[in-house]
């Protein structure tokens, strides 16, 4: 059997992702594709097979030095974002075309929801104040990072300054050989 290409395979994915997500006119589909060099998404209406918005890097209004980056993803989410609230839209459903939900992708989506489509989603996320870490229950100075695992004791914490010695396990090898004469019998 053949192997397949990156490509047939994200295809096949993105076919195993079309018959779950499905537009509406009410909350159109927000499909994405990149390629090495531009990035481009679209508002798709499916009940009426129209399209009800498109931004893209290949725009010459968008598009910078290049598209391939996440900074021109960011842009484009933006755009799009704005593009759909002028068409009334304000909540989508999100297509992610077969790729991973990462880098590019992930900046152009975290965009769109920035700009205002899908206010709900975006609100449930806490938000971190920077420079402040956040304080976890049961951690104190001093104890072990890992966490303790219920069902088992739980292991002494070393002193700071203090090292074990190092065990040595005895093995067969460094148990001397008794050899037996025959004198002995």
């Amino acid at each position: 059997m053949a192997q397949k290409s990156r490509a047939d395979v994200r295809r096949g994915v993105h076919g195993r992702i079309r018959k779950k997500v499905r537009g509406s006119a009410e909350r159109p589909r927000l499909a994405v594709f990149r390629s090495l060099n531009h990035i481009y998404a679209q508002l798709i209406d499916d009940d009426n097979g129209t399209t009800l918005a498109t931004a893209s890097t290949a725009e010459k209004a968008l598009g910078g030095k290049t598209g391939g980056n996440i900074e021109a993803a960011l842009t484009i989410g933006k755009a799009i974002a704005e593009r759909a609230i002028k068409a009334g839209v304000e909540t989508v459903v999100y297509d992610r075309g077969g790729y991973v939900y990462h880098g590019r992708v992930k900046a152009l989506l975290d965009a769109t929801r920035e700009a205002g489509l899908n206010k709900n989603e975006a609100a449930d996320k806490p938000v971190k104040e920077e420079g402040k870490a956040e304080k976890q229950p049961g951690k104190e100075k001093g104890k072990a990072d890992k966490p303790v695992k219920e069902g088992k004791a739980e292991k002494p914490v070393k002193e700071e300054g203090k090292a074990d010695k190092p065990v040595k396990k005895e093995s067969k090898a460094d148990k001397p050989v008794k050899k037996e004469s025959k004198d002995e019998e």
